[in-house]
């Protein structure tokens, strides 16, 4: 990772920089989850292009990817997400971290996930089709573990622990998959963010175990 990763200062679970990472792993699932909106991108077009934390490692992918949430439309956004992760069949790209751990989808990796989702005393919302191990899950789970309620679950702890065993082994590999897409242009701007993102979460991560 660069040398020029600013880390994390982590703080307690109301202090503005820790909301600043719930809102930004909040929109992260948004973002994953399904095409913006036309609300969501209209949010996007008065966005400032200061990056949303402190530090220079983000202005940049930040800054690329306000830019690309103003050059699409909702139908270009839609149709992008839907050629990379829906399809007929196998998707061009897929969102889930059992296929980065093992090579398959439902797996042993998402075993072990949701064993630890009922450790952290969650379920899966069935109104969903979407797996557990799906990047936009994944993310709200991280939200969840910086801002919610509950301190037994929400804690420092529990989010490097959690970030260490179900985002940090595989997120990277799931922004190169969509990188590498020639289709993608929108979620390439978004895969250069998650990825710097996780970068600065991991090396704040690494300072905690110091």
């Amino acid at each position: 990772m660069s040398e020029h990763t600013s880390a994390l200062g982590f703080a307690t679970a109301d202090d503005g920089e820790e909301l600043a990472r719930a809102e930004l792993y909040g929109l992260l699932a948004r973002l994953w989850m399904a095409a913006p909106d036309e609300a969501l991108l209209g949010q996007f077009r008065v966005a400032v292009t200061q990056a949303p934390q402190q530090g220079a490692f983000l202005e940049a992918p930040w800054g690329a990817l306000v830019a690309a949430m103003r050059a699409t439309s909702v139908d270009a956004a839609a149709a992008e997400y839907d050629a990379l992760f829906q399809g007929v069949g196998k998707p061009e790209v897929f969102l889930y971290g059992s296929f980065y751990l093992s090579g398959f989808l439902n797996e042993r990796p998402l075993a072990a996930l949701r064993d630890e989702l009922a450790a952290l005393g969650l379920a899966r919302d069935e109104t969903r089709g979407e797996t557990e191990d799906h990047i936009a899950a994944v993310c709200e789970v991280m939200r969840y573990l910086i801002a919610g309620d509950d301190a037994a679950v929400c804690n420092l702890e529990r989010q490097r622990r959690f970030f260490r065993a179900q985002l940090q082994p595989w997120g990277e590999k799931l922004c190169d998959a969509v990188q590498a897409h020639p289709r993608a242009q929108l979620y390439a701007a978004l895969a250069a963010f998650t990825r710097a993102f996780l970068q600065v979460e991991t090396q704040g991560f690494d300072l905690l175990e110091r």
